[in-house]
């Protein structure tokens, strides 16, 4: 009887499965990531340091005025006990608040696992790494609105 090795054979070398869990940082130590909500796109650094969250240049209690929306940043750090340990920096275009708030918390998570892939199951888990694909639907012709019929009108 022949013997076969039937051992599997892995596509890719074992250390490259490591090195999928370091951390992708730049030259200066930052972690990057891009978010998205609605039609808001926001680009988001992380890196050590204290508490300080910065959206376009001002900090983010400036920039929010409601405290629902800075709440909504920080949900990510504080799931993650990352709130007073690291320093955010981001800018974010397009939308509203509501949606920009959203975004930045999605860029924040995934800035995250970036920085530390260990976190990656507790983010997801909440549903910080999945992007909110609604958006707003467009107005067909005619409708009064994206769904909203005319009036129907017997006589």
């Amino acid at each position: 009887m022949i013997e076969k090795d039937i051992t599997p054979k892995l596509s890719e070398p074992v250390e490259d499965i490591n090195e999928a869990e370091q951390p992708k940082l730049d030259k200066l130590g930052r972690a990057y990531a891009t978010g998205r909500r609605k039609t808001s796109v926001s680009r988001v650094w992380i890196k050590y340091g204290g508490k300080k969250i910065t959206v376009n240049g001002k900090s983010s209690k400036d920039y929010f005025k409601r405290k629902i929306y800075s709440t909504i940043l920080e949900e990510p750090l504080s799931k993650t006990e990352n709130l007073d340990k690291l320093e955010i920096f981001s800018t974010v275009s397009g939308g509203g608040l509501s949606g920009q708030a959203g975004a930045i918390r999605h860029g924040i998570s995934r800035a995250l696992v970036n920085f530390d892939p260990s976190l990656r199951k507790k983010l997801k888990k909440a549903g910080f790494l999945t992007r909110d694909a609604r958006k707003v639907e467009r107005k067909k012709f005619g409708k009064h609105k994206a769904r909203r019929s005319p009036q129907f009108s017997k006589r």
